[in-house]
């Protein structure tokens, strides 16, 4: 049996656009032989497939799942919502948690690269089945000893995970979920905000009443501060459920030790 160097693997990448792992299986099976490889792919229907890698993908999905300490949230992108809602992507979204749940043990964070390689056969051959370009556009997987709660808002359009712990329940973890998908916090609490990103503000809001004496532009900059804070930090937030009051406040024995909130479509 011909050895299937990762040269040549991306070479029949090049050629025909296909995932990776397609390519070397195609190569394995032709013994080494490009052009029976490139035939097979074609038969296969993926080197078509691959043809339509460059067309826009606008529209897709985001999906989340939990299974116990485990949270992952994916996002795929396809052509049209036609195929967003089609029965078969959707079946394929959900198969895709479920392995990065399963398939991942150990694994905490940003999987993307390695889903991407690993899944690729799986998503060329849904591209040749239904017609249109797709792309796995990012994953997350979390692990955890905390609470896990997920949201999905706009049937897809819109994907959350909160990660918390200490004094709270599935029904109020998956509230913060709403209010995250609902208010865009930037931050947890003001802590968590970058000393330049927090001097950069103070440098704007000092502009804008320049020309008062020192002191009185000090009280102006750190109340607009304390008002960015209610714009950017979860915990700062008017809450959800009753905006006279906020999170620190209605749950102070909750700790939200992250969260995400990803938006289909939106720059990565």
């Amino acid at each position: 049996m011909a050895t299937i160097s990762a040269a040549t693997v991306k070479e029949l990448r090049d050629k025909t656009g296909a995932g990776m792992m397609d390519c070397k299986k195609a190569l394995v099976a032709a013994d080494g032989d490009m052009e029976l490889a490139l035939e097979n792919l074609r038969k296969a229907g993926i080197a078509k497939a691959a043809k339509k890698s460059g067309r826009e993908t606008k529209e897709g999905r985001v999906v989340t799942l939990v299974d116990g300490s485990i949270a992952v949230i994916a996002e795929v992108a396809c052509e049209t919502d036609f195929v967003a809602k089609n029965e078969k992507f959707q079946a394929y979204l959900q198969a895709l948690v479920e392995r990065v749940a399963a398939d991942y043990d150990g694994k905490d964070g940003d999987v993307t690269d390695e889903v991407v390689e690993n899944e690729t056969p799986t998503i060329t051959e849904l591209i040749a089945t239904i017609g249109e370009n797709m792309q796995i556009r990012r994953v997350a997987r979390w692990q955890t000893d905390g609470m896990l709660a997920t949201y999905i808002h706009m049937g897809g359009r819109i994907g959350v995970v909160v990660e918390g712990q200490g004094e709270t329940d599935d029904e109020f973890l998956r509230d913060v979920c709403m209010h995250v998908a609902a208010f865009r916090p930037q931050y947890i609490q003001p802590s968590d905000i970058p000393e330049d990103v927090v001097a950069k503000e103070k440098e704007i809001a000092a502009a804008q009443v320049e020309g008062k004496p020192a002191n009185i532009i000090d009280k102006i900059v750190m109340g607009k501060i304390s008002k960015w804070y209610t714009e950017v930090c979860l915990t700062q937030q008017p809450w959800l459920r009753d905006d006279k009051s906020k999170l620190q406040k209605v749950a102070p024995g909750l700790t939200i030790n992250r969260f995400a909130r990803w938006e289909m479509g939106e720059a990565l």
